[in-house]
């Protein structure tokens, strides 16, 4: 599939964003602080911005609110409508903590169950697709919500460092975390590194009679769907980019989490910091590998 650079920055910021407003809506952090503060301005600033930029894949951005009236059968409906619904108890909350002082438990909590269900609504869009046999797996929703949680997570434990409460905890659970991310995601490739269902055979049917060959391609020029469906990468450098990946997003960060742990909160504010950046650098490259190793079985056909 082609890898929209809008996609991967609507799923990697939206990720984050859910995974920061769910653990701040735990009132772990302490209001007062002017860090917990800023992480609930950061959280729905990530979430405004990946939403917004999920509308430039779209042909006609003006026409968006459309696919909000078809939740009862559109992941892509069900997503918006609960990004516009988890928005309330997340800013009711976070404008009682920057202008209160107040943790709104009841909305904090509520937010949390929410960014989780818009999280699993997001991987369901591409987890629905029976087509794409890389992303229809029960392990693409698994690593979407535990991807999230964790860059959530390991976020909060910076802000905690920062003077706003438990961190140490905090980096112990992001931890934790980025390895059952990161090993949900190691499942996900190994299955998509196996043989595909769909092949020529199987999408003709003809498979019981030899194999299939294409005797001339369906078209002659360039269409949408070689465009859309039709990204190809070559394995040698998918391995290298997943590396850089699992590099940035798991090695890098479980390092500095790690190390933190030993320095006293000033010093693991810091590494706490780099470990973010690092993790959404690696989620980044992870998620242009999504798209662009996925194959559509339409493919078969050219």
């Amino acid at each position: 599939m082609h890898p929209a650079l809008s996609l991967i920055f609507f799923t990697t910021a939206s990720g984050l964003g859910y995974g920061l407003a769910g653990v701040l809506g735990l009132g772990l952090l302490d209001p007062l602080s002017w860090a917990t503060k800023i992480a609930h301005v950061l959280a729905l600033v990530l979430i405004g911005a990946g939403l917004i930029s999920s509308t430039l894949h779209l042909g006609n951005p003006q026409r968006a609110w459309r696919a909000l009236s078809q939740w009862r059968s559109s992941w892509l409906s069900r997503e918006g409508v609960m990004a516009l619904a988890t928005f309330v108890p997340l800013a009711l909350n976070a404008g009682a903590v920057v202008f209160l002082d107040w943790h709104i438990v009841w909305a904090g909590w509520l937010g949390t169950v929410m960014a989780a269900v818009t999280v699993y609504c997001t991987a369901m869009i591409y987890a629905s697709i029976k087509a794409i046999d890389a992303w229809h797996t029960k392990l693409t929703p698994a690593s979407y919500l535990l991807f999230s949680a964790a860059g959530g997570t390991l976020a909060a434990s910076f802000f905690a460092a920062a003077g706003a409460g438990p961190w140490a905890a905090l980096a112990v659970a992001g931890i934790l975390l980025l390895a059952a991310a990161w090993a949900a995601k190691l499942a996900w490739r190994n299955r998509l590194s196996r043989r595909p269902r769909s092949t020529p055979e199987t999408a003709t049917g003809l498979g019981a009679i030899g194999k299939v060959r294409l005797f001339e391609p369906p078209h002659t020029n360039d269409n949408y769907l070689t465009r859309e469906m039709g990204f190809r990468i070559a394995r040698k450098h998918a391995s290298k980019l997943f590396r850089i990946a699992f590099g940035a997003g798991l090695l890098v960060p479980l390092v500095l989490a790690v190390v933190a742990l030993l320095l006293p909160a000033g010093g693991a504010t810091v590494l706490l910091g780099l470990a973010v950046l690092a993790y959404g650098a690696g989620v980044l490259v992870e998620r242009w590998l999504f798209f662009a190793e996925a194959r559509h079985s339409v493919m078969n056909y050219y």
